[in-house]
C-alpha cells in the first residue's frame, strides 16, 4: 500500500467515525464487530491524551469511543486504531464545543437526542447486566436436548460406491466383471467421478441428496448388494452397490453450537422483554392525525376514468 493510500484509508475511517447514523455501538454490535490482531496495552485511564480548548481528553475517553466505534474500526489496519480514534475524538470535541458555541445544547432538538442516547446506553447496561455471559453451559446442552435431540427424526440412510461411466455398454461390462469376482473398489478407478479416487465411495446419505433414478436403485438395494443393471441419470451411467444401511443422527452440538446459542439468548431476551411488560404499564395512544383521519369525513370517491370508445 502506497503512503496515499494509507492516508486517504485513514481519512476515510475517520469519517465513518464521525457520521451520524453510528453515534454508539449498540450491545450486540460490540460483541460481533471483528478483535483486533492483539489487545491493547492496558493504560491509566485518567492519563491525559490531549487537550482540545480546556478539556483534557483521557485515556477514559479514548477507551469509550473505541469501544463505541468497534464495528467502523474494524476497518483499519490494527496498528493505526489507536490514532485514528485519537484524531476521531478530537474532532467530535471540536465540533462539539463549536456547537456549544452556537446555542446548540440548549435546542429542543439537543435534549431530544440526548434522551434517546441515554435510553441506548441504559438499554445496553441493562443488556450486560441481565443477558450477556448469563447463558450457562448446562443450559445449552439442556437446550440441545430438548430442541436437537429430542425433536429429531431419524430418517434411514445407507452407505453405497458408485462407478460413473459414459455408455452403457461400458456399465454393462463393469457389472459382468463384478459378477465375475472383481474388486468394486479397483474398477471404481475408471470412474469418471472424483469419488472414483476412494473407491467409488458416496459416503452415508438419506433420500432427497441424490437425483431420483440414482437413489431409487439405490434404495432398493440390500447391504453387499450391486445393481444387475445400469442406472442412468443426466450424469451418465452408473454402476452402484450399498455397503451398509443405517438412520440420520442429530447434528452435534460442536457444529450447531453457535445457532443454539444465539437461540437461547433471543428466547430469554423475548422472555425478559416480556417481564417487563407485565412488571410497567405500556399503553398504545392514536397518533392525533390518526384520530383526525378517523373521525372526519370521508374521503371522496375517485373519478371514473373517461370512457374510451370514441378512442376504438
Amino acid at each position: 500500500m502506497t503512503f496515499m493510500s494509507r492516508i486517504g484509508a485513514a481519512a476515510s475511517a475517520v469519517f465513518l467515525l464521525l457520521t451520524v447514523g453510528a453515534p454508539f455501538a449498540t450491545a450486540q454490535d460490540a460483541s460481533e464487530a471483528p478483535a483486533a490482531e492483539a489487545p491493547a496495552p492496558m493504560r491509566d485511564p485518567k492519563a491525559v491524551v490531549a487537550r482540545v480548548g480546556d478539556k483534557e481528553v483521557t485515556e477514559g475517553d479514548i477507551e469509550l469511543a473505541r469501544e463505541a466505534f468497534a464495528a467502523e474500526l474494524s476497518q483499519v489496519a490494527p496498528d493505526q486504531q489507536r490514532s485514528v480514534t485519537i484524531d476521531a475524538y478530537i474532532n467530535l470535541e471540536l465540533m462539539a464545543q463549536a456547537a456549544r458555541d452556537a446555542g446548540l445544547d440548549q435546542t429542543e432538538a439537543f435534549e431530544q437526542r440526548l434522551e434517546f442516547l441515554k435510553l441506548q446506553a441504559l438499554r445496553n447496561l441493562f443488556i450486560q447486566e441481565n443477558l450477556l455471559g448469563a447463558l450457562t453451559d448446562e443450559e445449552v446442552q439442556a437446550g440441545y436436548q430438548s430442541l436437537v435431540v429430542e425433536t429429531h427424526e431419524p430418517k434411514p440412510t445407507i452407505r453405497a460406491r458408485h462407478i460413473l461411466v459414459e455408455t452403457k455398454e461400458a456399465a454393462e461390462k463393469i457389472i459382468e466383471e463384478l459378477n465375475g469376482g472383481a474388486a468394486f473398489e479397483e474398477l471404481a478407478k475408471q470412474s469418471i467421478d472424483p469419488s472414483g479416487q476412494r473407491g467409488g465411495d458416496l459416503g452415508f446419505f438419506p433420500r432427497g441428496q441424490m437425483v431420483k433414478p440414482f437413489e431409487d436403485a439405490a434404495f432398493a438395494l440390500q447391504p453387499g448388494e450391486t445393481v444387475e443393471e445400469p442406472v442412468e441419470t443426466q450424469y451418465g451411467w452408473h454402476v452402484i452397490k450399498v455397503e451398509e444401511q443405517g438412520v440420520t443422527e442429530p447434528p452435534p452440538l460442536m457444529q450447531i453450537e453457535a445457532e443454539l446459542r444465539s437461540y437461547l439468548n433471543r428466547q430469554k431476551f423475548e422472555m425478559l422483554i416480556a417481564g417487563l411488560r407485565d412488571e410497567y404499564t405500556v399503553e398504545m395512544i392514536a397518533a392525533p392525525e390518526a384520530e383526525a383521519s378517523a373521525g372526519g369525513e370521508e374521503e371522496p370517491a375517485a373519478e371514473e376514468p373517461a370512457s374510451t370508445d370514441n378512442a376504438q
